[in-house]
């Protein structure tokens, strides 16, 4: 109620605060010389082709009213404009599954109405997003951004592992329409004789599987054996365009008998074409919309406005976790008025519009981080081992690593950085009784898991990404080179890169691990609350949500109610603050829907032989020599899930003697 007395209260605040560093924005990503450009180009392919593969989607399911070339341009547009004017530069907007999803809902409403018909669907989406964008301006307005830290973990998860399944969804039914005939397509030609439809069906197999198994094994280069750390960090962060790439040149080699079509290729009008053109002056057939659709758009819009509040807000949240030490403000009740301007153009323009995208958002924040791994780890090590062969205490150690930090960090203060460090001097300092046992301490493990991370806050690498994205429009006849099964691949492999890090499954995979074989799991990395919370509180509380995801997967599949379900997310802030509570106790929801994602380190259960662990013991004092070959990336890599979020790390209870909490079945 105090949000709704004090309207705009939240917009001047967000306002002022990056009004105060907005010139800082431009000028310290300038200081920065051509090392911009590797983000830069790092962040665009992570966005663009997504919004390429969603494009291709939009195609199919609009029978061809929308097409990669409205997704790109709506992409550019938006992120020029928020680059430009947003309040949180960091976050990435692009066309996304749930504006595909919508926009399939909506033309499915259009083409069953005699009134509207698909002639007049893109001039009634325009209605929606014009609805849309005032209920944006509203939520803005009235401060509806405080409500966001009432979205816990579970939605969040729920609302990722919802988007999974839709990109499985899309790859299955993708490759299954590789075997068929295209609608509206003359079944009479040579391409679609059985021979030659299913020996196209047959590469799509090869072609989505090919990309889905090589981008999988490119996401791990960093810690592959081979290489030299270039070779690894390109493979890890172009890897997946790159497979893009090779497996479209494969596709050329195919014997030249076989037909034109095969494989079947991405199909989108040229932006020059007649029907690329037609999207911008679409405000002229708005005015056709019958008067009763026009305001029978606000029952969509209200579930949009709804979705793109809670994705774009999230994807702002992540971006911006506290782990990553940004020192400029947010901007959440800002940058949802800037996400309602940019949804009214791409209305008024025929375009789907874009929001906040996970997980390019928090990789553009990782991107820009600065750990200067190679010499401030160096020399932090180096200061801690030799206060290590004096013997000194975990104390004077830690004294060492803060004087290092210091006098290497330029611009951090005392204050802040006894702050920043807090984490680092509590895990050295409660180290001590736990590594006087075997009489060896290495300082490395706690400078890896807790030196603090620093970030390059600047909007030039979103405005530079969002311009490449503009330059695809025009290389649209190149990438419509781009096998369709490659894109079903790349559906398929946005849906299992997601899954790592989604506690949900991690959870929903530990029910099928039998009691006998659950400390395997502590032998890993692993979550916290596999040993804090009991099994049957895991199992209860993981069955919840199940029941609550098959709900809201089963309204997507309900005939036009199906644009009612982001409804369910907003039901469940009451859920989890007035149900779960009456159910579980507070100390296990608190851990099992924490606010960070907290892990724990494995230790083996088998201890390694004598003769390794003497090796290793021999060889502890020569190891530093080589350990700033450990890269920043892959030590970023380490410390963050999959779909960007940080990740906390604490003591093993393994460290207590605990193998498994009591209670487990």
């Amino acid at each position: 109620m105090n949000s709704l007395k004090s309207p705009f209260k939240g917009m001047i605040k967000d306002f002022r605060g990056r009004k105060s560093c907005y010139r800082q924005d431009w000028t310290s990503a300038l200081g920065t010389g051509a090392s911009i450009l590797a983000p830069t180009t790092y962040i665009f392919f992570a966005s663009a082709l997504p919004v390429i593969a969603f494009g291709e989607q939009l195609n199919r399911e609009t029978d061809g009213r929308l097409s990669t070339v409205e997704a790109l341009a709506s992409t550019a547009i938006c992120g020029i404009i928020h680059a430009i004017i947003g309040g949180q530069p960091l976050l990435i907007v692009g066309v996304a599954e749930p504006t595909v999803y919508m926009y399939t809902v909506l033309y499915k409403i259009a083409k069953g109405s005699s009134s509207l018909g698909g002639h007049l669907f893109i001039a009634w989406a325009g209605w929606v997003c014009v609805w849309t964008a005032i209920f944006l301006f509203l939520l803005a307005i009235f401060n509806a951004g405080n409500i966001i830290s009432r979205f816990t973990r579970i939605a969040d998860e729920l609302f990722g592992m919802l988007i999974v399944v839709l990109f499985i969804q899309e790859a299955i039914k993708g490759v299954v329409s590789e075997f068929n005939v295209p609608k509206g397509e003359d079944s009479s030609k040579e391409k679609y004789q059985f021979t030659w439809l299913y020996s196209n069906g047959l590469l799509a197999i090869i072609f989505s599987f090919g990309l889905l198994y090589t981008s999988i094994q490119s996401r791990t280069a960093r810690s592959w054996r081979y290489g030299t750390g270039l070779f690894r960090n390109v493979v890890a962060d172009y890897g997946v365009p790159l497979m893009a790439i090779a497996w479209t040149a494969l596709s050329y080699a195919i014997p030249a008998k076989v037909p034109s079509g095969v494989p079947r290729r991405l199909y989108c009008p040229l932006p020059w074409d007649s029907e690329s053109l037609y999207h911008w002056t679409v405000i002229k057939d708005m005015g056709k919309v019958p008067v009763e659709y026009i305001f029978l758009a606000i029952i969509p819009a209200i579930m949009v406005a709804g979705l793109y509040f809670f994705d774009h807000s999230v994807a702002s949240q992540m971006a911006q976790q506290k782990e990553f030490n940004l020192k400029k403000p947010s901007a959440y009740h800002y940058d949802i008025f800037v996400l309602g301007v940019t949804t009214l153009i791409c209305g008024l323009l025929g375009l789907p519009p874009s929001n906040g995208v996970l997980p390019q958002s928090p990789m553009h924040t990782k991107s820009l981080a600065v750990l200067n791994k190679q010499l401030m780890r160096k020399q932090m090590v180096k200061g801690a081992k030799e206060c290590i062969k004096m013997q000194a205490t975990s104390t004077e150690i830690y004294g060492k690593m803060h004087a290092v930090f210091i006098e290497m960090d330029s611009s951090a203060n005392a204050t802040s950085v006894d702050k920043e460090l807090k984490d680092l001097k509590d895990a050295v300092l409660n180290s001590e009784d736990a590594e006087s046992a075997n009489g060896r301490y290495d300082p490395s493990k706690h400078i890896d898991d807790h030196l603090p991370v620093r970030v390059n806050e600047q909007r030039v690498t979103n405005l530079l990404q969002s311009l490449l994205v503009a330059c695809c429009i025009a290389a649209i006849p190149v990438l419509k080179a781009i096998p369709t099964s490659v894109l079903w691949g790349y559906f398929a492999y946005m849906a299992i890169d997601s899954l790592p890090g989604n506690q949900f499954w991690e959870r929903f995979l530990l029910l099928f691990i039998p009691s006998n074989r659950r400390f395997k799991v502590l032998e890993e990395a692993h979550a916290s609350f596999v040993e804090s919370v009991p099994f049957n509180i895991i199992a209860a509380f993981t069955l919840f949500q199940l029941v609550y995801f098959l709900m809201i997967f089963g309204v997507t599949w309900i005939p036009i109610a199906g644009i009612l379900f982001p409804l369910p997310f907003f039901v469940l802030i009451w859920i989890r603050e007035h149900v779960l509570p009456k159910f579980f106790a507070l100390e296990f929801l608190q851990e099992l829907d924490s606010a960070e994602y907290e892990e724990s380190t494995g230790i083996p259960i088998h201890t390694r032989s004598s003769s390794i662990r003497q090796e290793q013991t021999d060889n502890y004092s020569e190891s530093t020599e080589d350990e700033d070959d450990l890269s920043s990336a892959e030590i970023l890599d380490e410390m963050t899930t999959h779909r960007g979020e940080l990740k906390l790390r604490t003591v093993s209870f393994n460290d207590r003697h605990q193998i498994f909490p009591s209670g487990g079945a």
